[in-house]
C-alpha cells in the first residue's frame, strides 16, 4: 500500500480518467506562481498527463513531491523520473507514502475523485493537512451525472464553502470539474508574484486567439438553428440566416493572448474601448476617501473579455440594480453593474462590469478569495457595455484621456505612486 486509506483519492475510478486539457487545470495553479514554491501531487503515475503537465511547470527554485498511485509503485515512478534527465531529478522526490510529504503551497490530486461523499471528504480532510497558510488544493471529479455524484456534490459543497475558483472541462472523458478549494485566507501581496491563469474557458484557436466558452456555445445554437431549419424548410434559404451569424458571434466571443506589462506599478485597461471619462469622485460604497475612476466604452466591435487591472485578491462581489441605457450616455452610470472588489498592495479597487442597450449579461468568474494576477482573464459582457476601474485617488496617478483606445490587460491607464 503506498498511500494511508483515508487520503487516498477513492478507488472506484473505473474509465474515468485525466486527459491533458484537465491536467494542465489542475496544475494551473502551480504553473502561475513565479516565486520559489514547493508542490505536492498526490495519486500519480508514469503515464499521468498531471505529472507531465506538473514536471513541465517546473521553475528553478520549484520542488515537487510525488505520491504514487494506488496502480503504480514508487519504484516505477523513481525510474521515470530519472529518465527526464538531471534539472527534473534534482526538483522531483518520489515517497512510498503521503505520510512522508512534506507542507506544500499547492496540493494537487492526480486522480478524479469519483467515491461516496464520505470518502472524498475523509480524502480531502487528509491531504488538508499538508497544506501552507494560504495554499491551494486542486482536485477533480466528474461533470456528469451518475455513481460518482457522491464526490461531484461533495466537491460542490467543499466549493461553495472554501473554492476560489472552478473550471469545467468539456473535452475530457467524460467532463470532469475541476476545483481550487484554500481553506486559510491567502494575502493580497501574494497575488503580485503570480502569472495569469491557465483557463479551460478560453478555448484556443491558434496559438494567439482563443474564443470564450460562451462563444463556443453561441455559435453552436446559431448553427443548430441552422441545421434546424435547413431539415424542416429544405427548399427555403431561411437556413442562411443563423448560419452567416455563426461567423460574428464566434468573433464578439474572441478572446486574443496579450502581453501584459512587467512593470509592478502598471494599472492595465479592464476591457478593449474607447475611454470615455477619467475622474475624480466619491463613491461610499467602496470606503472613504477620493476615487479615480476610468471609464471604458466597449462596441460590439471590441474584444468583450474583462482582465483584472491589477494584481489582488477578490474580497468582496455585487450587483447593483439598474436600467439599461445606451453605455455611452451618462445614465448609463445607473445601469445593471457587478462589482469585483479587489484588495491589493496599493488599496481597494474595484471593477464595474455595467450593461448597455445591447448588452444583457454579465459573467464574472472570479469567487471571493480567488487571487488575480495583473491581466488576468475573469469575466465578459455580452455585446456593447461599459467597464469602469475605481483606482484609490491618493496612490495612482491617470495616464489615459477621453478618446483614447486602450487594449485589455495590455494598454497601461495609471501607474502607482
Amino acid at each position: 500500500m503506498t498511500q494511508s486509506p483515508a487520503v487516498r483519492p477513492s478507488g472506484r475510478s473505473g474509465p474515468v480518467r485525466i486527459g491533458e486539457r484537465a491536467a494542465r487545470t489542475l496544475v494551473a495553479e502551480f504553473a502561475r506562481i513565479n516565486d520559489p514554491k514547493a508542490a505536492l501531487l498526490v495519486g500519480a503515475s508514469p503515464e499521468s498527463p498531471v505529472l507531465a503537465a506538473a514536471i513541465e511547470a517546473l521553475l528553478p527554485g520549484d520542488t515537487l513531491t510525488v505520491v504514487p498511485a494506488a496502480s503504480s509503485s514508487a519504484a516505477l515512478l523513481r525510474e521515470h523520473v530519472i529518465a527526464q534527465g538531471r534539472w527534473v531529478a534534482d526538483r522531483v522526490r518520489v515517497v512510498d507514502a503521503l505520510a512522508e510529504a512534506e507542507v506544500a503551497a499547492v496540493a494537487i490530486a492526480g486522480e478524479p475523485f469519483t467515491g461516496t461523499a464520505e470518502e472524498t471528504r475523509a480524502t480531502i480532510d487528509g491531504l488538508g493537512k499538508y497544506l501552507a497558510d494560504g495554499a491551494v488544493l486542486s482536485v477533480a471529479a466528474p461533470a456528469t451525472p451518475g455513481r460518482t455524484a457522491g464526490a461531484a456534490d461533495e466537491l460542490d459543497r467543499q466549493g461553495a464553502l472554501h473554492g476560489v475558483g472552478s473550471d469545467l472541462v468539456l473535452r475530457n472523458s467524460p467532463p470532469l470539474r475541476v476545483h481550487r478549494l484554500r481553506f486559510t485566507p491567502a494575502d493580497a501581496a501574494a497575488a503580485t508574484v503570480l502569472a495569469p491563469a491557465y483557463r479551460p474557458s478560453s478555448v484556443p484557436l491558434t496559438r494567439t486567439m482563443h474564443i470564450d466558452s460562451n462563444g463556443v456555445a453561441a455559435v453552436g445554437i446559431t448553427l443548430g438553428l441552422a441545421a434546424l431549419a435547413r431539415l424542416t424548410r429544405p427548399t427555403s434559404k431561411l437556413w442562411l440566416l443563423p448560419a452567416l451569424a455563426a461567423a460574428p458571434v464566434a468573433a464578439f466571443f474572441r478572446d486574443p493572448e496579450r502581453d501584459v506589462p512587467e512593470d509592478p506599478s502598471a494599472v492595465v485597461a479592464a476591457a478593449d474601448g474607447q475611454v470615455l471619462s477619467v475622474q475624480r469622485l466619491h463613491d461610499e460604497r467602496f470606503g472613504d476617501g477620493e476615487w479615480l475612476r476610468v471609464a471604458v466604452f466597449l462596441s460590439v466591435l471590441d474584444v468583450h473579455v474583462n482582465r483584472s487591472p491589477v494584481a489582488g485578491k477578490v474580497v468582496d462581489y455585487f450587483v447593483a440594480d439598474g436600467g439599461f441605457a445606451n453605455a455611452m450616455k451618462p445614465e448609463a452610470e445607473h445601469n445593471v453593474a457587478a462589482y469585483t472588489v479587489l484588495d491589493t498592495t496599493h488599496g481597494t479597487v474595484v471593477v464595474a462590469q455595467r450593461t448597455g442597450l445591447i448588452a444583457r449579461r454579465i459573467v464574472q468568474r472570479a469567487p471571493i478569495g480567488a487571487l488575480l494576477a495583473r491581466g488576468e482573464r475573469f469575466g465578459l459582457i455580452r455585446f456593447g457595455s461599459r467597464t469602469d476601474v475605481y483606482l484609490p485617488a491618493a496612490a495612482a496617478d491617470p495616464l489615459v484621456g477621453p478618446g483614447d483606445k486602450v487594449v485589455g490587460g495590455s494598454s497601461v491607464i495609471a501607474r502607482w505612486r
